[in-house]
């Protein structure tokens, strides 16, 4: 039942914000073009509910010559390619504003998992293990505010299904705030990060389960 309310106010939330911020949106619109060429928006190939394809939205962080489908921290020296322009987006999550837009379509929420690359089978086949693949993935969730870029992938997935088996009106509020908290203090952001955190106690916990 809760899902079916989440979503109109997904809609009606994310129609108020896209207004609200068009002077925003124009402002990074014009200052993405002066710096380099390319377009605003970056689009990229990613897993939606019950792992469905989509297109999700960001304003372009990097050079037009960055190499495609390809997360950060898999590139070699990514700083390279990242604008000045992009620096700044990255760091205050402005360059996810664009997501607006894959909510109001009903591709995305407002509080979910964060939707994976196609080509990361790996985060894919641990969100499995959850049933975190088979709720609409989020602009921000509980992963997000816990830790992050700096998440192992198996703390990232466990955390993604902490939050599909609490998800309640409660949850997505305690979400929300948390976000705008780690926003201002820029918590958990790692350029080219590979996620380190909790990556001992999975190691620690695969090593109990083998023994």
């Amino acid at each position: 039942m809760y899902m079916k309310v989440k979503r109109l106010i997904d809609f009606i939330l994310s129609l108020i914000g896209f207004i609200m911020l068009l002077p925003i949106y124009i402002i990074l619109t014009i200052a993405i073009k002066l710096e380099s060429k390319g377009p605003v928006l970056f689009k990229q190939k990613r897993i939606g509910i019950n792992k469905t394809h989509f297109n999700m939205l960001k304003f372009r962080t990097m050079r037009i010559d960055t190499p495609k489908d390809t997360p950060t921290h898999l590139l070699e020296n990514p700083e390279q390619y990242i604008t000045k322009m992009g620096k700044f987006l990255r760091k205050t999550s402005l360059d996810e504003l664009p997501q607006i837009w894959n909510i109001i379509t009903g591709q995305m929420s407002i509080i979910g998992p964060r939707p994976a690359l196609w080509n990361q089978y790996d985060l894919i086949n641990e969100r499995n293990k959850y049933g975190a693949n088979n709720v609409p993935p989020g602009l921000t969730g509980w992963a997000q505010i816990n830790g992050r870029d700096e998440l192992a992938i198996e703390i990232k997935a466990k955390l993604d299904g902490e939050y599909v088996q609490k998800v309640s009106f409660r949850m997505d509020v305690k979400c929300f705030f948390g976000t705008i908290v780690s926003v201002v203090k820029s918590d958990g952001v790692i350029e080219g990060g590979t996620g380190r955190t909790g990556i001992d106690e999975v190691a620690s916990n695969k090593e109990s389960i083998s023994r």
